[in-house]
């Protein structure tokens, strides 16, 4: 969950000197009601979080819906009492919140499940491609859309691209045997273009083959040529993967569906009614 200097961090971006329209009106200590409800059908996110940023501006929440949640039109998963200044204070940034966490988890939940319609146990994997600045919104997001981080930055996976190989000798035939040295406990992940690079990586020692904007049958193509390996080696897929055409994908026998749709996904629609107690 997102800490609470975070929360504070975003309260104080939309409020740094308080609420100017609550303290004009004279309303701020009036006790009211808030009431947070799906419009449509989604997979609530983040409604922990809105819930401890009516509390630390001084209202008092009620029960919560845990966030991976599947929603209907309708239903309420969060309720806060308390004075007018506590709940317009956290109102519109915590409604956000939860809008845009609901968003990527609601498309990422559609993409499991376009996908494992077909394999029950492929892995859906999101990248590192979340808006700047938003890693653990996004990450939440996902993974209470039941998919997993496929990395979650530089720092923690050997992801070779061709951008990497374009600065190595291309006589070095050793490179991924030096590199494997350099890490031994780590698995070395090298992003193909087609089958051909694709064997010859395998055969040079690389643990996963990410076979980036191939289409479906090139995939089924290189899960074939791969399967008779010992061991055989993690075949992905990435690239242009969505809900349209995950359980193609998925289809083809490979492990992993890589995907950066969900960060692009329309935010859900929250509805929010406030009301004097």
């Amino acid at each position: 969950m997102l800490s609470d200097a975070r929360l504070d961090e975003l309260l104080l971006q939309d409020a740094p000197h308080g609420d100017l329209t609550t303290e004009a009106l004279g309303i701020g200590g009036i006790r009211g009601r808030i009431t947070f409800a799906a419009r449509a059908d989604m997979v609530v996110c983040c409604g922990e979080e809105a819930a401890r940023m009516l509390e630390r501006c001084g209202a008092t929440p009620g029960a919560v819906a845990a966030s991976g949640t599947a929603l209907a039109a309708g239903d309420v998963f969060l309720t806060a009492e308390g004075p007018a200044a506590a709940l317009h204070c956290a109102w519109k940034v915590a409604q956000t919140l939860v809008e845009y966490a609901s968003g990527i988890a609601t498309r990422t939940q559609r993409i499991v499940a376009a996908a494992r319609a077909v394999a029950p146990d492929v892995a859906v994997a999101c990248t590192r491609k979340n808006f700047p600045g938003t890693k653990d919104v996004a990450v939440r997001a996902v993974r209470a859309g039941g998919a997993r981080m496929h990395r979650l930055g530089l720092s923690e996976t050997l992801l070779v691209f061709p951008e990497h190989r374009a600065f190595l000798d291309p006589a070095d035939g050793d490179w991924l045997r030096a590199l494997k040295a350099r890490e031994p406990e780590r698995k070395v992940v090298v992003e193909v273009a087609d089958a051909h690079d694709a064997l010859d990586l395998l055969r040079a020692g690389a643990d996963v083959l990410q076979l980036e904007k191939l289409a479906p049958d090139a995939v089924a193509a290189v899960v074939a040529l791969t399967r008779d390996r010992m061991p055989p080696p993690i075949v992905a897929a990435a690239g242009g993967i969505d809900e349209g055409n995950a359980a193609a994908y998925a289809a083809t026998g490979c492990a992993v569906l890589v995907t950066s749709a969900p960060f692009f996904a329309r935010p859900s629609d929250v509805k929010v009614t406030l009301t004097a107690a």
